[in-house]
């Protein structure tokens, strides 16, 4: 198990954990704190520094316990540069607010205190609120091994009701992702039931926890009162209001289909229960004919890499005629890394294939095949997938799946420009964080992208960023590199430390991100010569709006003024900006970011200027350099992977 495993703890058996769930639960009295326990769990594995953890953890509850008496319903908390460092997280239900919540997590609290000692990872779930710490960040993780139903009460007779119980959670489980703060209760028919995300797991996390938590819940009927826990989700319904009556929402207005039968339910269960049976069927005829061909040699067009595997071997010729000899016709892009065509397969499948400019020498070789397998394990819905690879005399090429939109680039200053809305760009956003954080963070190894910019984020079907091009910088040779030596248009993106003295390290790409999120809220290149004539690069335009506090002239002329807040566009600025800092220490991680972004009611953000650089490599900002520095010293080869 690597370094990060231990964000998993709570919610996996094999580590013994202590696991409680109250078989005595009744329905709590309104207005109090819902204190009843109904899942804890203690990871086996104590902190080191001991002292240091506890006093980072202690930090962190107060920040918590100051926020939720502040009248916030959500926290998150952290001290990721602590000499152990501490993340921690608290949530109240929506109808369990003011002192109620405030004394549910006292209480929440004190039991994860005396249950769990100096262990480097705790959760508690109450009714009224949960509370979470780790050793890492895990901010957006939704549904883990190890959720669970709670069932409890006696059976009820009433005829329709196990009927109504379903209809009204998954009613909920369709509406939750949709809902302002991703919660709603209800009541219909005599059942009263509510649904909760973790805010910062976002729509698509939510859907995705709500869904298992709908069915675990689903064997609760006909007991009177059911409940679902999981990592970032919670479900329950009963025969009893457990909330106020002005507590509930109309789900209709958040449901896609707008209807709330029972019966359309029960009807798409039986055309789903069909499809699935056939799927079975073709999953067993598939089977079979995998198992009698599993001596033969493995043939890449089949795309048959598992997640356990590396990456699969593909013909060379296979490619060659998927690509039509790479012809210019099929080209998609170019950039330092080679050029990028679109094939076909003999099976239908569409992909790219990249051409890499590598050296060909027996070192050149060895360092393709490890890497490849490296990246090919590289498993996350914000980065681009690596299918395969081929390689054949001094020819390398990997084989990427194919993303039918292409690059952002294309959408904020290209032939697409305008046509994302405010939401797609927020996603955008929060996506292209989260595929940073777990390169930087929750992979074995720590992959430093080195080269983030808006045409190496690619957009998939549904306008969700994937991040390519991700731990090829040891496939290059020693003469060439993805950073130009002039660093004529690419030093808009280059964290100054990195293009003067060529000091590596996860906050690198944290500076990139920052100016990306600025090329997607303005619709501008990093180096726009459209600007102000006295500004050469769009991070310093944008500090100079900041300064005046005229945030909304950064914005896109195309966006829709009713689908964003002028808060929320001063919010993703300061963000922005905060991961420009000159100090590297003053950066986030990224994992922070992505908290940062998800969080409402945030903790205030103080960003100060920014270190410029300008075109002939001159550092100009709060801290100056000197400029006598090389361009060919800016492009040092280090190592973008390394173990933590």
């Amino acid at each position: 198990m690597h370094g990060h495993g231990m964000a998993h703890f709570m919610l996996l058996p094999a580590l013994a954990l202590v696991m409680v769930a109250s078989a005595w639960l009744t329905p709590a009295a309104l207005g109090d704190p819902q204190a009843t326990q109904l899942n804890l769990g203690c990871s086996p594995y104590n902190a080191t520094p001991a002292s240091a953890f506890l006093l980072a953890l202690n930090s962190t509850f107060a920040d918590l316990r100051a926020n939720l008496s502040a009248g916030g319903g959500f926290a998150t908390a952290a001290e990721p540069r602590a000499a152990a460092p501490a993340f921690a997280m608290a949530q109240c239900r929506p109808y369990v607010a003011g002192r109620d919540c405030v004394a549910c997590f006292d209480a929440a609290a004190a039991r994860l205190r005396g249950a769990c000692g100096g262990a480097n990872g705790a959760r508690v779930i109450f009714d009224g609120c949960v509370i979470r710490y780790e050793s890492t960040a895990f901010f957006d993780q939704a549904t883990l091994p190890g959720n669970t139903q709670i069932c409890n009460g006696s059976a009820v007779d009433v005829a329709g009701f196990a009927d109504a119980a379903r209809a009204l959670v998954s009613d909920l489980a369709a509406a939750v992702p949709n809902a302002p703060g991703l919660a709603a209760a209800s009541a219909s028919g005599g059942v009263y039931a509510a649904a909760q995300c973790v805010e910062t797991v976002g729509d698509s996390g939510c859907a995705q926890c709500l869904k298992v938590a709908m069915g675990n819940i689903d064997g609760c009927p006909p007991s009177s009162d059911g409940r679902a826990v999981d990592a970032g989700c919670f479900m329950r319904y009963s025969t009893k209001p457990f909330f106020p009556a002005n507590a509930t929402v109309d789900l209709a207005a958040y449901l896609r289909s707008g209807k709330k039968s029972s019966r359309k339910g029960a009807i798409i269960a039986g055309i789903m229960g069909g499809v699935a049976f056939l799927i079975f069927i073709g999953l067993l005829i598939f089977l079979l004919i995998r198992w009698s061909r599993k001596f033969r040699p493995q043939r890449g067009d089949i795309l048959g890499a598992t997640e356990l595997q590396g990456p699969t071997s593909f013909y060379y010729h296979d490619l060659k005629t998927a690509t039509n000899n790479f012809n210019e016709t099929s080209k998609l892009g170019e950039g330092g890394f080679g050029d990028v065509y679109k094939g076909l397969l003999k099976n239908g499948k569409t992909v790219a294939v990249k051409r890499l400019i590598v050296m060909d020498t027996r070192k050149a070789k060895a360092n393709f095949e490890s890497e490849v397998k490296l990246i090919s394990n590289v498993h996350h819905r914000n980065l681009v997938r690596l299918l395969g690879c081929s390689q054949k005399a001094s020819e390398f090429l990997l084989v990427y799946e194919y993303m039918a939109n292409g690059s952002l680039d294309k959408f904020l200053f290209g032939e697409r420009r305008g046509t994302l809305n405010w939401k797609q760009r927020f996603n955008i956003i929060v996506g292209m964080a989260r595929g940073l954080a777990y390169l930087h963070q929750e992979f074995h190894v720590c992959i430093i992208h080195r080269d983030i910019k808006s045409s190496n984020v690619l957009l998939d079907d549904d306008f969700q960023p994937k991040i390519a091009d991700f731990g090829l910088a040891r496939l290059l040779p020693d003469d060439h590199s993805h950073l130009s030596t002039k660093f004529a248009g690419t030093l808009g993106y280059t964290a100054p430390e990195y293009a003067i003295h060529g000091q590596l390290s996860e906050k690198v790409d944290t500076y990139s991100f920052g100016v990306v999120v600025l090329e997607i809220l303005s619709g501008r290149k990093s180096n726009d010569t459209k600007l102000d004539p006295e500004t050469q690069y769009l991070l310093e335009w944008a500090w100079k709006l900041y300064e005046s506090d005229n945030i909304l002239a950064l914005l896109d002329e195309s966006l829709d003024p009713e689908e964003y807040k002028p808060d929320e566009v001063k919010r993703i600025m300061e963000i922005a900006l905060l991961c420009t800092q000159s100090a590297v220490a003053a950066r986030p991680m990224m994992s922070e970011v992505v908290v940062l972004l998800l969080t409402r009611n945030g903790p205030e953000l103080q960003p100060t200027r920014p270190t410029f650089i300008d075109a002939t490599s001159r550092v100009r900002g709060e801290t100056s350099t000197s400029s006598s520095s090389s361009a060919s010293k800016a492009t040092v080869s280090v190592s973008q992977v390394s173990g933590r």
